[in-house]
């Protein structure tokens, strides 16, 4: 509990020693207010956003199509990153295919996703799916292939069944790296979410990014680009917390 105070007390002194300085500069006359807005005209942006409604309806929309993109991306991640690892056959099979699709990013993607889904909503999870899987699956991979030889000899020295050995020898063992690679993947859903919401899109973070673009609105721009930094910040921190209570043994 103290350390999270302290990482909350840290972060609030970082970003107001920026907020300070970033008000200075504009007041100065050191920044271009068409290109790096001061801090109270972003919040005012962000309060006529509020009050159109638009701010909490795109917040709304953005954390559902990453939340789904998260939700399927994690599970596929995860259950092909354990049989790629502990599987010869499946990992013979896939590991080329994946790490050949790895270095694609979705931005690549988004033109052929709306080919085959269309601009609704089906196109973008599969963008933010696509993303978090691999992420997630590279990890869940590495760590569950990683396992020491004598844990799997010891389990089944006392007699452990193939089941029992991988929910509670196998599982635990790649823990951590799961869950560092749900970390990332959650990252990596709001950077996809963006790209999937740039192109082929009515609402959304990403989306009132590029139509603020459109009309040179830089003070909005900066209320979507601060919303995807809170937002993934938060859910880092989240992230940090609940990892530390699933995988305590590795914190010690």
């Amino acid at each position: 509990m103290n350390h999270s105070i302290a990482r909350v007390a840290q972060l609030g002194v970082s970003l107001g020693l920026v907020l300070v300085l970033w008000s200075a500069a504009s007041l100065a006359g050191w920044l271009n207010p068409d290109f790096v807005p001061a801090p109270g005209t972003i919040l005012h942006a962000a309060l006529e956003q509020y009050q159109e409604g638009v701010l909490m309806a795109d917040l709304a929309i953005s954390l559902k199509r990453s939340a789904v993109g998260f939700a399927l991306g994690a599970v596929l991640g995860v259950v092909l990153g354990l049989l790629t690892a502990r599987l010869r056959p499946v990992s013979y099979t896939l590991h080329p295919l994946l790490n050949i699709l790895r270095p694609i990013p979705a931005i690549a993607l988004a033109p052929l996703a709306i080919v085959w889904f269309g601009i609704g909503e089906p196109s973008k999870y599969f963008l933010i799916t696509y993303t978090v899987f691999l992420a997630v699956w590279l990890n869940t991979d590495h760590g569950a292939s990683q396992i020491a030889p004598t844990y799997i000899r010891a389990s089944r020295s006392l007699g452990a069944g193939t089941w029992r050995e991988f929910f509670e020898v196998v599982v635990p063992a790649a823990a951590p790296h799961i869950v560092s690679g749900l970390r990332l993947g959650a990252a990596l859903a709001f950077l996809s979410l963006v790209a999937a919401e740039l192109t082929g899109a009515s609402s959304g973070i990403g989306y009132r990014i590029q139509e603020s673009r459109q009309f040179f609105r830089t003070d909005r721009m900066f209320v979507g680009l601060i919303e995807l930094g809170l937002l993934g910040g938060l859910l880092d921190f989240v992230f940090v917390q609940i990892s530390r209570r699933l995988v305590h043994w590795e914190q010690s």
